[in-house]
Formats: C-alpha cells, structure tokens, sequence
C-alpha cells in the first residue's frame, strides 16, 4: 500500500473532500438493526440503552411489553430480528430512484451487533438474527446501481451504552460480553450516570474499534465512511492511525474516500463535518453534510408510532443545504423483516420525481457568490436546529446554484406571472443569454430591470415542491 498520509494531524488535513461527494450532493443510509423489533420511541436506536434505566418511557414500555429487562434482556430480541424479507437489490434500487448518488448501512450502532459477518464476534447478523452479511449484501446491490457505497460505524459508544454495574441483569454477565461489551464501571454508586460519565475506553476496547474498521474497509472498500459523535471518546492515536490507514487506500483502489465526523470529534480540515439534524443560516467557507431522517426526528430506525416529512420540506433541505456549500445524508428504518416502510418509500419516490426534474439544479453545481435571497430567514441553525425550528417558506424565497456559465434560481413555490430576481441586478449589460425552467420546453420571456431580473414564467407547473430556473449567461469573449 502507498503511504501517502501519516497519522498525524498535519499529513491528514491534506487529505481533501473527494470530488464525488461534491458533485453528488445527496445519498440514502438505514438505520437497520434489533432496536426495530420493540420498534418505540423516543429515538428508537436508543431503546437498548433505555430499556435498562428505571423512569425512562422506553424502561416502562419494555417492562409492560416483554417484561422486566432482568428477565427479557436485549440480546432476546435477536430471533426477532430475522429480515426475512431483505432483499437487498431491492433497497438499492429504490435509492437510485430516489436520485442518491451514494448509500449504504449503519454497519454497527451502539449495541455491539455488528451487520457483517464480523470475526472477533458471534454476536452478528451473519450467524445470528438474519443470518446474512447486511453489509457484504448491500454493498454489491448498490454498486450495482452505480451508487458510492457508505456506512456507518457508531460501535466507540458500546463501551457505555450498557450498565454493567447492574449485576440484575444480563448486560453484566460475562456470558454475553460479545454484544453488551466487557463489564467495567463496576464501583459507581450513581446507576443513573449518563453517557460520556464513565472511564476512558481501555486498550482492549480501543483495539478493537480499530479492528473492527479496519476489517470493514479490507472487505467492502467503503467509498464513505460516516462516524457518530462516540468519536470523541476515542484515543487521538487510534483515530490518526486508522484514517492514515483509510485514506492510504486511495491509491490501491484507484477512488477517492471520504470520512466523516460530529462536533470537535476530529481537527478542522481532516474529514467532512456532519451537522446532525441541522443546517445552516448562511452560506459557509467549509464543505459540511446534514444526517436528517424521513421520520419526524424521533425516529432513525423503524419506529411504529412515527410521523413523517413531507416530500417538499426535504426537497427544501436538500436545496438549501446544497445552496449553502452543504450536502445530505438521509435516514430510513427498515422494519425487522426488511422491508421498507410505505410512508418512507413514498417519499424517496416524490425526492426522485423532484430530482429527475430538477437534478441539474443540485448535482455537480458548486455555491454561487450569495446563496438566495428572499423575506424567510432562518432563527437557528447547526446541530439539532430541525428539532427547534420549522421554516415556512415562500415562492420569493429562492436558492442559487451554479454550474459553468449557469446559474440556478431555485423557488420554494410557483411564484407569480411575473417575478424579480433581485440578486441578479448586478448583471452586466448583455450578460444574461437565455431563461428556461427545467421541466418546460422553449425559453422564457425576461427582461433586466433596475430591480434585477425579471422573469415570465410559463402557465403549467413542471413538478411540485421547487422550480428551477436555469438562467445561462453569456461567456466573455477575449
């Protein structure tokens, strides 16, 4: 392998965001694993921390359901979990018609169960609960389709997600180490303590987080690999000495890779930061990626009593997010036999109609100097800021993209007959060639004025949810 990148800071933070990850803005990953079995929120992937820790919703649901978790522990939701009906080429074609140009799995969240056929463990899905390699299926189906294959890896919170003090139930019975993890924080009196509270992780803990990437990257040669916020808790050599190992594959793949990762888990510059269920108020000087969900926020795996987005607010986030030199990532659970459900299938489709339409506007386009304009203003912005606000937007609120010698003029309505695109005022004499709408034939009739650009558009609607116009410029001659 060419050592191209050391693991030190300095080497890595040469290591640029790939150029396919900017041209192709949008991609699909699932939340799959044995949380949606108990399929009940708040945020279901955390039902296996919950359900261990008294006056928690998911603790009282457990216990009137399936009983105290002394009795019914996590690992015997696993027969539950049998996926009889995943088809993988199945999930893969859906997200290619949804227009995601990359996707892929959750590999392994916080509850230690890994979904390949992992060697330091029989705690898996490939011997046990579906019995098959999730990930080794998946990322053929989706290469298949021509998409970059993702996943992600949450496993650096195993090593507190489970109360091992609780000597009552079975996350402390060395029996079971394989998924709950080693038992440690054995002498602390408080059992309420929170995530992040307990001792650093150990060697043999921090080994095998690396290990466990290293074989994931060895056997599935992720274009994408995507880390939750239990970064942070890793030792700063272990990160280095894995994404020097990444990185480094470059060159024997002959494809470029991409890393992620949340909050300050990693220095500026040395892999793409994810803004977990946010975006931003403004246009940035950095590359970043939103993970958002088609569910309502609580949900991320398969959660029975969810509420859904609407096609036309993720449609909206994906285009301001794209306007603002930002991407994204988009979340679907998958019930415990592998199907999709309805509601998310529909709106991957309504995203793929909108994309055929309108995916000029969002593919391989960079910012434009300003990222709209418009009288909606967004009041939050970073991580969490979907959870606090919800933005009511309007056919005079537009986002802009470029491409070329092309500027898109995004609407986030159907605006009147007759409307101004004010940002365009500056425009030279001469400078605008043509005005089309994408998904209508012919060009438009427009006029620059003292207020900007204004532009007649045509009587039918192309599409729903966003109209782009795509306004082509005249390139100057020497």
């Amino acid at each position: 392998m060419t050592k191209k990148y050391e693991p030190n800071w300095r080497s890595l933070r040469t290591h640029p965001t790939a150029q396919w990850m900017r041209d192709a803005k949008f991609g699909i990953y699932t939340h799959w694993g044995i949380y949606c079995v108990p399929a009940t929120g708040p945020n279901v992937t955390w039902y296996p921390y919950n359900m261990y820790r008294e006056g928690t919703p998911q603790f009282d649901y457990h216990v009137k359901t399936y009983g105290h978790p002394s009795k019914f522990g996590y690992k015997d939701f696993i027969p539950m979990f049998a996926g009889e009906n995943f088809d993988a080429d199945e999930w893969a074609e859906l997200f290619k018609r949804a227009g995601a140009k990359f996707a892929g799995p959750v590999a392994e969240h916080h509850d230690g169960f890994p979904m390949w056929d992992c060697s330091d463990t029989d705690w898996c899905a490939a011997k046990m609960g579906p019995k098959r390699d999730i990930v080794g299926e998946l990322e053929k189906a989706i290469r298949a389709q021509d998409m970059k294959y993702m996943v992600a890896m949450h496993h650096a919170e195993n090593w507190w997600f489970f109360p091992h003090w609780r000597k009552d139930f079975d996350v402390s019975d060395p029996k079971y180490a394989g998924l709950y993890g080693d038992a440690h924080n054995l002498d602390f009196p408080d059992k309420t303590m929170e995530w992040g509270d307990q001792d650093k992780p150990d060697a043999k803990f921090l080994n095998r987080w690396k290990s466990r990437l290293v074989e994931v990257v060895d056997r599935y040669t992720p274009d994408y690999i995507w880390f939750d916020f239990g970064l942070k808790f890793i030792q700063e050599q272990y990160k280095q000495e894995f994404l020097a190992y990444y990185y480094n594959n470059e060159a024997e793949w002959g494809r470029d890779v991409v890393a992620s990762y949340k909050w300050d888990n990693l220095p500026p510059g040395t892999a793409l930061v994810d803004i977990e269920l946010g975006k931003m108020s403004d246009q940035t000087y950095y590359e970043w990626i939103t993970d958002t969900t088609v569910d309502d926020g609580q949900g991320w795996g398969y959660i029975k009593e969810t509420e859904y987005k609407t096609v036309t607010e993720l449609v909206q986030y994906l285009a301001d997010n794209v306007s603002k030199n930002g991407y994204m990532l988009l979340n679907v659970g998958p019930k415990p036999d592998g199907t999709i459900p309805s509601e998310a299938k529909a709106i991957l489709e309504g995203i793929g109609q909108w994309l055929s339409v309108n995916g000029e506007a969002i593919y391989e386009t960079v910012p434009w100097s300003k990222y709209g304009e418009g009288p909606t203003k967004m009041t939050q912005e970073g991580a969490f800021s979907d959870t606090k606000e919800k933005v009511n937007y309007t056919a005079k609120d537009i986002r802009f993209t470029a491409k070329d010698n092309v500027l898109y003029a995004m609407t986030f309505d159907w605006p009147e007959k007759e409307f101004v695109i004010e940002s365009a005022k500056d425009f030279y004499p001469g400078e605008v060639r043509s005005v089309e709408l994408l998904g209508a034939e012919g060009e438009l009739a427009w006029e620059m004025t003292d207020s900007g650009l204004k532009i007649e558009r045509p009587d039918q609607k192309p599409c729903d949810h966003m109209y782009s116009f795509k306004i082509t410029r005249t390139e100057r001659s020497s």
